[in-house]
């Protein structure tokens, strides 16, 4: 790549940082994002080097590119791009279980509606009071049960229930997540140990691992039953989230439906926290 592309990525970075995330300052400012010198303070270098660096007249070393990483506290995914950029590779290959700013504010601005949030490598990170009134899934088991994959193929929840059809997209999609992840973070052995659990464990993700079917949308409808016995359709929504390499799965019911009233019913009648995040990680 030309020096310019990875000054001009570190320029966008810095533009678009808010400094209160960085510890910074944020009254008194003509511009947002950080100074220059801000962000050569946080990474430990000149305000001049910063701008050699930006116009693409100086070529970093790896340490440089993990420092301005580090002080501008990328996702995983902006971090990949920075290294690509430079011509380094990454350095480990762990997927990112943190649940960034973006998710944060996911989960607090939709808390009426049920969403979970997952890592690269399908463990649950972090869901919102919406998703617990569902009564689906209460958040204790051990080590593979926190993986959405390893509960829909090897130890599914009673209270939900697929068509054929919605079955076979939710089981397609899973495969198609994991197998980017694995391409993605090929060094992360918990990853890999899930993949080969998986595969070993279900005949039916085996079959899906060796020939892959196409995702034509990255949705499906499931049926929630909740403990007092009744019930309610939603469809999911599989939203990437890439800064972080997360992804949300938002849950809806069809405006003006019974299931519609039934969500507001079972949520309302729900409190805690917008945001529960998840206290183990799992096997990714």
């Amino acid at each position: 790549m030309e020096r310019h592309d990875f000054g001009a990525a570190v320029r966008h970075l810095r533009g678009t940082t808010d400094p209160a995330s960085v510890g910074l300052p944020v009254g008194g400012r003509r511009v947002p994002g950080l100074r220059r010198e801000e962000l050569g303070d946080l990474a430990g270098m000149s305000a001049d080097y910063v701008r050699r660096l930006e116009q693409g007249r100086s070529h970093p070393s790896a340490g440089v590119v993990n420092a301005i990483a580090r002080a501008l506290r990328v996702g995983r995914a902006d971090y990949e791009r920075l290294c690509a950029l430079a011509g380094y590779a990454a350095a480990d290959g762990q997927v990112p279980t943190d649940l960034g700013p973006g998710a944060t504010r996911l989960l607090e601005r939709f808390s009426d509606t049920p969403m979970l949030v997952t890592d690269a490598a399908m463990n649950l990170v972090a869901v919102n009071s919406a998703f617990l009134a569902l009564e689906h899934w209460d958040l204790t088991g051990d080590r593979w049960e926190w993986n959405v994959a390893w509960r829909i193929f090897c130890s599914p929840f009673a209270a939900f229930q697929q068509s054929a059809a919605d079955a076979t997209s939710h089981e397609t999609i899973q495969v198609a997540q994991l197998r980017a992840a694995l391409l993605r973070y090929p060094g992360d052995a918990s990853l890999a140990a899930l993949v080969d659990e998986l595969r070993s464990r279900s005949r039916r993700f085996d079959t899906l691992w060796r020939a892959p079917r196409p995702v034509t949308a990255y949705e499906s409808s499931a049926t929630f039953t909740q403990s007092d016995g009744d019930s309610v359709t939603l469809v999911g929504n599989l939203i990437a989230i890439p800064g972080d390499d997360l992804a949300a799965v938002m849950l809806t019911a069809a405006p003006g439906s019974r299931d519609a009233a039934r969500l507001v019913e079972v949520v309302g009648a729900a409190g805690g926290q917008a945001v529960v995040k998840v206290g183990q990680s799992g096997p990714g």
